[in-house]
């Protein structure tokens, strides 16, 4: 196969191409070239956001090709026309956040969508970004085009801080904050699960949307935060606290604690959808503990620190905070 990534060098682009080298595969990576790209990737440099950002695939053709973008739409716009007639197959790694809020629980594919358009330029909110995506390649491709929605994506590489965010507060020590419920269900994805699952849907030529996250209840709040405890071996004691006393304090779920959400609509929107589809087309999700443990030694690999995305906010509790709460 010959795959080309629109990205890859960072999380998800990157764990689609050495999932895609490991299987023998042809990778060609097209992006600006401010960060490496796997041994073996053939690396084309573009700016898709610029007028000529696309010149360096102005001949080739490929098997398929896998897109990240998660920005303006009218960049995937302008490369789903480009390469129209030169790949076999165009995947583009959405999220769940196209859906309309709110989103009743266990909702599938044909959930309402946000309004949105190919042709936004400039600074566009991230659902509106990735639906217009999506618009743009059901307008060059119908419904060949596969739309990967991914919901809360874990694992190696993470450059939004979630996970290894709680894996380096529970490294310290001590008491920690642990929000409740513990038997919480959550619903995520390894990266690593969505890429393997990706490039076989590239193969099997699968077209339209897929909610590509676990089903809920995959893991629970209690057995991700005790995966912490356990990997990094620092003897943290997990101090389960309500939703409501957490809330009642003016702590923000999701950003200041990462991954959780206290029960209620945006949790039913988050944590509970329907992934039947995808299941259905094979797709298979590893332990949590995997998850928790490979995070843990990558980031021990890098030093502690993960990278950060400039885009999106930096999580966390901040410790007085957290300590105020645990006192209480």
């Amino acid at each position: 196969m010959r795959l080309l990534l629109l990205g890859g060098t960072r999380f998800v682009g990157r764990v689609v191409a050495e999932e895609a080298l490991a299987r023998g595969w042809e990778v060609t990576a097209l992006n600006r070239g401010t960060q490496p790209a796997p041994e073996g990737v053939r690396v084309l440099k573009g700016d898709r956001t610029a007028e000529d950002g696309l010149a360096a695939l102005g001949a080739g053709e490929w098997d398929a090709v896998v897109d990240t973008w998660s920005w303006a739409p009218a960049a995937v716009r302008d490369s789903a026309r480009a390469l129209k007639g030169r790949v076999g197959h165009y995947a583009y790694v959405s999220s769940r956040s196209v859906y309309d809020y709110p989103l009743v629980a266990g909702g599938g594919e044909s959930a309402p969508v946000v309004a949105s358009s190919p042709d936004l330029t400039g600074e566009v909110p991230y659902a509106e970004a990735k639906r217009g995506a999506e618009l743009a390649l059901e307008a060059e491709y119908g419904g060949q085009a596969l739309l990967a929605r991914a919901g809360l994506i874990l694992g190696p590489y993470e450059d939004i801080g979630r996970l290894p965010w709680w894996l380096n507060r529970i490294a310290e020590g001590g008491p920690v904050l642990a929000p409740g419920p513990r038997d919480l269900a959550l619903q995520y994805i390894d990266v690593r699960d969505l890429a393997v699952w990706t490039l076989d849907a590239v193969v099997a030529r699968f077209g339209g949307p897929y909610n590509l996250v676990s089903p809920s209840g995959h893991a629970t709040m209690g057995e991700l935060l005790e995966a912490c405890v356990r990997v990094t071996g620092a003897g943290a004691e997990l101090r389960w606290t309500d939703p409501e006393r957490i809330l009642a304090a003016g702590v923000e779920p999701w950003t200041e604690l990462p991954i959780w959400l206290a029960p209620g609509p945006l949790y039913d929107f988050l944590h509970t959808g329907s992934v039947d589809r995808a299941v259905g087309a094979g797709l298979r999700c590893r332990p949590v503990a995997e998850t928790v443990g490979d995070t843990w030694a990558w980031l021990r690999a890098i030093g502690g620190t993960a990278p950060q995305r400039s885009d999106r906010v930096t999580v966390g509790l901040d410790r007085e905070r957290e300590a105020a709460l645990l006192k209480g």
